[in-house]
């Protein structure tokens, strides 16, 4: 029997092979939108949830696929959510540059007021006029480090320490944080309600 495929609405080799991990009892192959030229499309929502469906109808869309589309980010409580829904984008110039301008905002602030968490919601469209799309949210809690630590990981992994593992995101195996990250947890109840469906 032939693989589904399932694009997936970004060009983000490290969600693409967290998700296909992730997906792969489901015997769907998923593709990025990049194999596709999907062009990317403006993230004008104010939530994830809007801007994750925003993105998997733009991919269905342009595929004629069923699509997957995450978005998901970093909320900082003492910055009253930032970054948020701009995560990816919080600096304008890629990881390295975000990573510093969350560390010059939280300068000096002791490490109790640090706590923050990680959001994803994961968005899978049967078609682009799908009324009725799976909605899957995880979050997962921790502190934000005062300095980087760990080479595992993406984004703001090497700041965000998780209390129950003594250790930052990006000191974790992968297989661990594939098993307990927002991502991890958004994907499993996503996975759930393909397996019903």
């Amino acid at each position: 029997m032939q693989k589904q495929t399932v694009v997936l609405a970004s060009g983000n080799v490290g969600k693409l092979k967290e998700l296909a991990r992730i997906l792969a009892p489901l015997g769907v192959a998923l593709r990025s939108q990049s194999e596709f030229d999907v062009p990317d499309v403006a993230e004008t929502g104010l939530t994830f949830v809007e801007n994750a469906i925003i993105k998997a109808r733009a991919a269905a869309e342009h595929t004629g696929l069923p699509a997957i589309a995450d978005d998901s980010g970093l909320e900082v409580d003492y910055l009253q959510g930032a970054p948020g829904i701009h995560s990816a984008r919080y600096s304008g110039e890629g990881d390295d540059a975000n990573n510093t301008k969350l560390l010059d905002a939280l300068e000096g602030v002791p490490q109790q007021q640090r706590s923050a968490r990680f959001q994803c919601v994961l968005v899978y469209m049967r078609h682009a006029l799908d009324p009725t799309p799976l909605v899957c949210q995880g979050s997962w809690e921790g502190v934000i480090l005062p300095e980087l630590s760990g080479v595992n990981g993406f984004g703001y992994d090497p700041l965000f320490y998780v209390p129950v593992h003594g250790c930052s995101s990006a000191e974790l195996p992968p297989e661990v944080k594939n098993q307990i990250s927002h991502r991890a947890k958004a994907s499993a109840l996503l996975l759930e309600a393909l397996r019903q469906g």
